[in-house]
This record gives structure tokens, C-alpha cells and sequence, in this order.
């Protein structure tokens, strides 16, 4: 039974694909299960945000868990493989501790990755998926990546997707203080959003979402209003700039409400920057003449330009990283050996007892307590090194060093 990952990331496939294998969170616990259950796969857990879905597994054959994979998700896989890696083992527990600190992000350095991850984690534990092996690689990933982060700069210079959705917006509106800005969501990354828009005091915030109460709470820290998510295309028209990041399945933003939109707007442009994965906006609409549309991919190349800082800081990062990985292989290939121990100290305690009660029968009897602790000191050890001995009597000269070693006897003796 070996450790693997399977995934496809921002690296290997663009948005369009990553929107089609992604998990709903509220469906994450289910397809677990059914991994678990419809192949011979021990242990597991998904990773699945806007820039990656990622499985990790214990089996003896990936290939289970790739033909899972696209089955799940109603694809053929020689339509998912171009954008699909598998990393054996060693490579496998690598890519997590650099996912977790934040090496594989789309922003070098982004600290949400990790609350992603520990999201992960808690979803297999409700599946009962994540067995001894998948908690303890977790366990050491969060270790690691709080080792990194806090003795390495990886963190420091970090242009966020958040703060390149201000910048995108203001190439196109000079100044965002003179714009309306509508949020549709109100999880973490519109809330990121809303604390960098807010800091250039737009004309107007608006939170929209399917929780009433959600959107009421964020609203009253940015002094923004609220719509319910149904009052969006009626009231699309009143805003310059739209930042969606929902966990919807499909759009909430057509071409059709765009379109009305803008005749309303009588073509005053919009800058509209969709963050989820599935897309909240349908691509159609980065057609139209007045809309500049901008997906995570985009953002991407905006938040490169902080990366070249950061440079040091990530070797230094991958080389605490190679060490930790070495670390945790050591531990996995001891578990090997466990039963061996548990079988070893089981054999000599059963041969411990049996002297034990052969010495208690003798001193029931009256024997000298002296002499019946020399016979159970001289019965046990001969009963001890019998094994080795005879194995020694059959074996040949490496055979005698390995004993040697075993046993920590010097040539002296």
C-alpha cells in the first residue's frame, strides 16, 4: 500500500476544466465515501478549491482512483489526462507540504491555501477516510508549513487576488472612490475583496448572497448595503464593477443580464472579476464591447510580479521542505517493521512468563529463592538466544555481523 496524489492545479489546466472537476463542499463527504467504497482504495481525501482539485490515497494502483476520478465527474479520462498529475509516494507527500505552505499557489505565499487544506482534512474525518497513514502525513504537512511561514520570508510581499482585483479595476476606472461596486458572495475571498475595495472608499458596496444573514453581518463591517441574490439582475445596472466568488455550481451572471445591463447603462463600461471556479459569469459575456471580464487566470498574471521578491525565500522554503519530506518516508517505512517489534516482545514476554510461573511452582514447594532465581536468570536467557543462536550455527559470515549489530556486540567481547 503506497501514498498517492492525483489532481490537475492552475499550472496544468486552465479554468474552463478546473470548473468541471470541481467538488461541491456540501458533496465532498459523500464522494469520499464512494471512492472508498466502489474502489480498493484505503485511505482518502480531496483538496478541492478554485485554483486545484487534488485526491490523495493510499492504494496499491492509482489508476483506481483516475478512473474514479472521471467517472465521477461524467468525463471521459483521455479527455481529463493532458491535464491530470499522479506523484508516487515520495513526490506525493513533497506536493502536499508545498501546497500547504503556500509554493503551489497561484499567489506565492498565500496563507487561505492552508485553512483549505485543514478544511480537507476535516471533511474525510466526518467520511471516515482519512485511516493512521492520511493523519499523520496531515499532521506533519500543517507542521511543516507552520515551519515554514515562520522562519522563512515566503509571506512577505504578497500581492493577494483580492488586491489585483483593485489594480484590474482601476486600469479601467481611474479612480475606484468614484465607482459602485457589487459583491456577489460572502465567503472569504469577497470578504478579502471587500476589505481592499473598501480601503479606496468606493461611492457604494453592495453585498449579495444566498444567506441574508451572511451578507447582513459583512455589510455592517464595510458599512455596505445588501441584495438578496434574486435582486441581482434588476439591480446589476446600477453598479461599475462586480466581484462574484459563490460556491453555485452553475452562472448566477448570464449573457442575458449582462446584456440588459449595459443597454440600461447605456453602455457606461463595467468591470466585472469572477473568483469562483465553477465560473459565477458566463464566459459569453467577456464578449461584449463594454464589459472587461477578468477570471482568476487573469488575476494570476497580475499577482506574478511579486514572485521574483520572494525568490530566496522559496529555496530557502523547498530545502526545509526536502528535509521534512525524508522525515516523514523514515516513519512510513518504520511502520514496516511494528508487527516484527510486536511479534518479537510477544515472544520473549510468553517465554518471560513461562519461567516466571516454573519459578513461583519451586518456591511453593520450598526450593532455595536463591538458587530459583539462578535457574529463571540461566532458563530465560538460554531460552532467548536460542533463536539467534541457532540461526548463527546455519548462517554465514554477513549473517554473524548482522547479529553483531543487532545485538550491539564488539569485537572486544
Amino acid at each position: 500500500m503506497q501514498l498517492f496524489a492525483l489532481g490537475l492545479n492552475h499550472h496544468t489546466a486552465p479554468v474552463s476544466i478546473r470548473e468541471q472537476v470541481a467538488f461541491q463542499p456540501e458533496r465532498l463527504v459523500q464522494a469520499l465515501g464512494d471512492l472508498v467504497r466502489a474502489k480498493p482504495v484505503k485511505e482518502a481525501a480531496i483538496i478541492s478549491t478554485c485554483n486545484r482539485t487534488e485526491l490523495y490515497f493510499a492504494t496499491e494502483e492509482p489508476q483506481y482512483a483516475a478512473d474514479w476520478f472521471a467517472e465521477y465527474h461524467r468525463m471521459a479520462l483521455h479527455d481529463l489526462a493532458p491535464y491530470l498529475y499522479t506523484f508516487p509516494q515520495r513526490d506525493a507527500v513533497r506536493h502536499v507540504f508545498r501546497v500547504a505552505s503556500g509554493l503551489d499557489s497561484m499567489v506565492i505565499g498565500e496563507p487561505q491555501i492552508l485553512g483549505q487544506v485543514k478544511d480537507a482534512v476535516r471533511q474525510a474525518e466526518q467520511a471516515g477516510t482519512l485511516g493512521t497513514t492520511l493523519h499523520k502525513l496531515f499532521q506533519r504537512t500543517f507542521s511543516v508549513a507552520k515551519e515554514v511561514r515562520s522562519t522563512t520570508a515566503i509571506g512577505a510581499n504578497t500581492v493577494s487576488m483580492a488586491a489585483a482585483a483593485v489594480h484590474l479595476s482601476e486600469r479601467i476606472f481611474e479612480r475606484v472612490s468614484e465607482q459602485r461596486v457589487l459583491f456577489v458572495g460572502a465567503g472569504e475571498m469577497i470578504e478579502l475583496c471587500a476589505a481592499h475595495f473598501g480601503g479606496e472608499q468606493p461611492k457604494k458596496m453592495t453585498i449579495a448572497n444566498r444567506t441574508p444573514a451572511r451578507a447582513k453581518a459583512l455589510a455592517e463591517r464595510f458599512s455596505a448595503d445588501v441584495l438578496r441574490l434574486d435582486q441581482v439582475a434588476e439591480s446589476l445596472a446600477a453598479y461599475d464593477i462586480v466581484v462574484s466568488c459563490t460556491g453555485s455550481p452553475l452562472p448566477i451572471i448570464g449573457l442575458g443580464m449582462v446584456e440588459r445591463a449595459l443597454k440600461a447603462r447605456r453602455h457606461r463600461p463595467m468591470v466585472m472579476v469572477d473568483l469562483a471556479v465553477p465560473r459565477d459569469i458566463e464566459p459569453e459575456v467577456a464578449a461584449l464591447g463594454d464589459v472587461f471580464l477578468y477570471t482568476v487566470d487573469d488575476l494570476a498574471k497580475v499577482v506574478d510580479s511579486g514572485l521574483e521578491s520572494r525568490h530566496a525565500a522559496v529555496i530557502e522554503a523547498e530545502g526545509i521542505i526536502d528535509e521534512r519530506v525524508d522525515g516523514f518516508l523514515h516513519w512510513l517505512d518504520s511502520r514496516g517493521t511494528v508487527p516484527t517489534i510486536r511479534a518479537l516482545r510477544e515472544h520473549a514476554d510468553h517465554l518471560r512468563q513461562a519461567e516466571v510461573e516454573r519459578a513461583v511452582r519451586l518456591l511453593a514447594k520450598g526450593e532455595d529463592p536463591h538458587k530459583v532465581i539462578e535457574a529463571l536468570s540461566h532458563g530465560l536467557t538460554n531460552k532467548l538466544i536460542h533463536g539467534p543462536t541457532r540461526f548463527l550455527n546455519d548462517a554465514d559470515g554477513d549473517c554473524a555481523e548482522l547479529v553483531r549489530r543487532l545485538f550491539n556486540l564488539h569485537k572486544d567481547h
